[in-house]
């Protein structure tokens, strides 16, 4: 590990989630898994021993809220930053993490391309030093963790359905049919499998024939583990 790698911990309950984190950060260039704990009285001896900088964080910890948790590493004086990785969607949750300093606030369920971006806009406002020649230096900096736009969905697809797809595929680990998921989602099975396809086309998912009795192969869907970690709570 080079000296000028960000070091980061993982803070996540659930141990397939925190590996494929670190298989993630492991992906980004200058960035370094250094461990990975699944409570905060673990975070907490871990950073007494550690030198960390980045803390990616989970907020529903077996022994206690994050956001809690990063309070306490703010009063105390520790320098460490912090990205919250969660499915908690609660807007007061979002505002108090801003209020805390948290750098990023990304979503559960996520591709390795949302948190690979994170990072890396991360990484350009940690390289911001010196003196600021103007408001244009001022907001060239603040600008560097703010996200882009999302991509736009293709024509007919919505957000929230997509979230419940997802979720659904990444609980059914023999993975599903088209028909499978739309009878679990509430719509139609041609409607579910639009969505199935756009979770194979940006990496999150895969399909595989699988040949009955008689008549065509049907078509299995399986969320790719690598893609992100298995269904969490908050």
């Amino acid at each position: 590990m080079s000296g000028g790698e960000v070091r980061v911990l993982i803070v996540e309950d659930d141990p397939v989630a925190a590996d494929a984190h670190a298989l993630y950060i492991g992906r980004v260039p200058g960035f370094a898994a250094v461990g990975a704990v699944h409570s905060l009285a673990e975070a907490t001896r871990f950073l007494e021993r550690t030198r960390v900088d980045l803390l990616l964080l989970d907020l529903g910890l077996p022994d206690g809220h994050g956001l809690r948790f990063a309070r306490g590493l703010r009063a105390a004086g520790h320098p460490v930053d912090v990205i919250v990785v969660t499915s908690a969607r609660d807007l007061a949750v979002v505002r108090e993490s801003v209020s805390l300093g948290v750098v990023q606030y990304v979503l559960k369920p996520f591709a390795f391309p949302t948190l690979r971006e994170r990072l890396l806009r991360y990484a350009e406002f940690r390289q911001t030093a010196g003196e600021a020649a103007g408001q244009d230096d001022v907001d060239r900096a603040m600008a560097a963790l703010r996200a882009p736009r999302p991509a736009e969905l293709p024509k007919g697809l919505s957000a929230p359905t997509l979230d419940r797809v997802a979720v659904l595929l990444r609980s059914a680990p023999e993975g599903l049919t088209a028909a499978g998921a739309a009878e679990a989602a509430g719509i139609s099975r041609i409607t579910a499998r639009r969505y199935l396809e756009h979770l194979v086309d940006t990496g999150r998912a895969d399909r595989t024939p699988r040949y009955g009795q008689v008549g065509r192969p049907e078509l299995h869907y399986r969320w790719l583990a690598a893609a992100a970690g298995s269904v969490s709570k908050v």
